[in-house]
Order: C-alpha cells, then structure tokens, then sequence
C-alpha cells in the first residue's frame, strides 16, 4: 500500500508542500554536544598535575613542620640539661675548699649505695673530695661528679686531740662553734696532708668534747669505724652539714638520656634517676690556674691558664693528680648535645638521611682571652637506637662556670 504524501505548511514555504517520507526531526543541536575523549584527558592530567603539586606541598610542609618541632625539643632539652648541671656546678666545693681536705683521697660507705668518682694520681686510683671530679669519655660523653656540703661553718674545723685508734668516738678539741649535731656529716683530713681522708656521720649529739659515730640505720655513711687513724693534733674534722643536704651528685648520659645519682635524693644513691631526654652527650673539662710561684694567689682571684678534660700537673709539682692539681681548678667548661625527638626521612630517591653528616666539634672557642681552646669532637650515635643519628638535628649547649668556693680557702 502507497503511504500517502504528508502535508504540511513548512517555514517560508507554501501550504500543501509534500515532506520526503525519509526526513526525521533532529533530537540535539550542535551546541548541546558533551565532553570529548581528548577533553576527557586533558583535564585527568590538569588534575593529576594539581594533586602532586598539592602532594609536595604538604609532604615539604610536613618536613618544615617535623625539622622546626626537632629543633624546639632539642632547645628546650638542651636549656633544661645545662641549666640543672650549672646550678650544681655554681655551688661546688662549698665545704671542701680548705687544702687539707681538697683533693683529699677519701674513704666513704653509704649504706644507699653513693661512691665517691674515681680519679688517677700518678697512674694509681684514687677517690679524691674536690669541687669536681670529670670521667673522661673519650669521644663520648662524659660524667661530671660535682661534691658540696651544706654546712653554715663552712670552711671552719676543730681539731682531733686524741689518738683515734679506731671505733666509734672521736675526741676533739671543742664543738661549740661549728654547730655538730646528730645527723651532720663530717669529713676528718689528716694535718699536714698527706694520708687519707675519712668521711661519716654523727650518730649522737656531741657530749663533752666527742663525736659518735656508731653504725647504725640512722647513719647511712658509718660502718663504726672511720676505717683510717689519726695522731692527735695531726687531724681536724670538718662539718658538711645534715646528711639529708649532702649535695654529692653524679651526672652522666645513657642511651640518650640525662641521668643524675644522689646522696640529697631518694632512690638514687645507686641506681640513677633519668632528668632529661634525648640527650647525646655530656662533655666537660677542667679550668686551671697554671700560674706559679708568688703568682697563684687564690685569696685575690682564681684564673683560667688552662681547659683540659683530663688531669694535668697544674702545681707543677711532678705529680699528675696530686692534692696541689686539684686545688687549682678555677672553673668547669660544660657543654650539652641534645637532639630532636623526631628523626627526619632521607630526601627522595636517597637512602640514608642528611639531617647531620658529621660529628660535632666542642670547645673550640678560645675563652677566655688569650686561653687556647682545647676543641674535642663527640660522637653522635645512641646506643640501641634504631634510626641512624644521621636522621636527627641537634644543638650543643656550652658554659663556662666559675667554681666560686675554690678562692674561699684558709
């Protein structure tokens, strides 16, 4: 069957124009068209382009942010380490400056544990009372003993006027000025110097001219015996002050943290006590007077001639450790290497880190004028630490603190 001829009236055309059977309405116009494959991929690689560069910008920001959080933690860390050693440090000796009992090789027991630093005299150990005794570490970090009593005499002693023999009394010349009551610390030093020096506690209050020293748990220095005798008039006996202030501390670092022994704080005549984090090192050196002759005159001023982190024969008296070297340290140099909690990340396409590439060098300032510096470089690596040392950032700490008490002698 024939289909018949539409017709219809078409724009600008006549009425009854036949339309072609084959003509279809168009369903979109040309500017109705969406996204092309090319535009497509265009804009996935404008976008990919915009997520790496956000991508760095964070992954630096992150980097800026961990290097900044490093830097603060290793100051504040630092600040605090020296601070609580300088506060030590500016009291040492206070006690212990008069020349019979600084450098004095000491006998001492404490029930909690305490010793007293080890030190060398002509290759021979010793265990000298001085305002500081430095544990050389080499290229690591060292530990620092700073001794002081607390004892209002101060530099003031009575004399041994009978043959100590042994036991737990000791007779004296007199005991009311220097304030002896039960419970202070005592140190007798043999007068003229030369033999040892024997620390321990009074047990009783002082009676008609003898001091008690039985042992006992109220007496945390005594064995009953000061374990050396003594000639009478050939020794005195000084007053520290109460055992609970004896200010005898050690500081040292292990595994990354500052550690502190005591005699004035509990629980840690023994086993130290962790004071600080993320510490590297400890490093101190001795100050010395090298001056000789009629030039030492302590009473007019201690100066520095000299650092060393070892002992030396500061008196010039042939002897390496003697008494004379001890009772020439005029000052401490100190200084603290702390570092960053957060380990930064090697840099793309490295494998290890380049926060820290060398060791670092100490003391290498000449201070103060006209002293040579005595620079030693540290170690930086930590003891069982899983990162490399060369993913962290650190900062040294320095000072140079006077020992105050070395010029306060008799």
């Amino acid at each position: 069957m024939n289909t018949p001829p539409i017709h219809d009236t078409l724009p600008g055309g006549a009425p009854g124009t036949a339309v072609p059977p084959t003509a279809a309405p168009r369903l979109y116009s040309p500017a109705q068209r969406g996204f092309s494959i090319v535009e497509l991929m265009v804009a996935v690689v404008v976008g990919l382009l915009a997520v790496m560069f956000a991508t760095r910008l964070m992954v630096n920001g992150e980097q800026s942010k961990a290097a900044s959080v490093g830097g603060s933690d290793a100051m504040q860390n630092g600040m605090l380490a020296l601070f609580s050693i300088n506060t030590d440090a500016s009291q040492a000796g206070w006690g212990l400056n008069d020349d019979l009992v600084n450098g004095c090789n000491t006998r001492m027991t404490d029930t909690q544990g305490f010793t007293l630093a080890t030190a060398t005299r002509d290759g021979a150990v010793i265990r000298p009372l001085a305002p500081a005794v430095i544990g050389n570490g080499g290229t690591g970090s060292d530990t620092l003993t700073l001794y002081s009593g607390s004892g209002l005499a101060g530099v003031g002693s009575t004399q041994v006027w009978q043959n100590y023999m042994g036991g737990t009394t000791i007779g004296v010349a007199n005991v009311a000025p220097f304030g002896f009551s039960a419970g202070d610390v005592i140190v007798v030093a043999p007068e003229p110097a030369g033999a040892d020096c024997a620390l321990a506690q009074l047990s009783a209050p002082p009676a008609a001219s003898v001091l008690q020293i039985a042992a006992g748990a109220a007496s945390r220095f005594n064995t009953g015996n000061l374990g050396v005798l003594y000639n009478g008039g050939q020794a005195r006996v000084f007053n520290l002050g109460p055992a609970g202030k004896l200010s005898f501390h050690t500081w040292s670092v292990t595994d990354g943290v500052l550690q502190l022994r005591a005699t004035d704080l509990a629980g840690t005549g023994a086993q130290p006590q962790a004071v600080v984090g993320n510490v590297v090192a400890l490093k101190a050196q001795y100050g010395f007077d090298t001056r000789t002759g009629t030039a030492f005159i302590p009473k007019a001023g201690m100066q520095v001639g000299r650092w060393s982190s070892a002992m030396i024969d500061a008196d010039g008296d042939g002897s390496t450790g003697a008494a004379g070297d001890w009772q020439r340290i005029a000052a401490l140099r100190i200084a603290i290497v702390a570092r960053g909690a957060i380990p930064e990340r090697p840099a793309a396409g490295q494998a290890t880190c380049t926060a820290t590439t060398a060791p670092l060098t100490l003391f290498s300032t000449a201070v103060p004028a006209g002293v040579t510096a005595s620079s030693v470089q540290v170690a930086l690596a930590v003891p069982n630490d899983t990162v490399s040392w060369t993913c962290y950032r650190y900062r040294v700490f320095e000072t140079i603190v006077p020992i105050r008490n070395a010029g306060w002698r008799p």
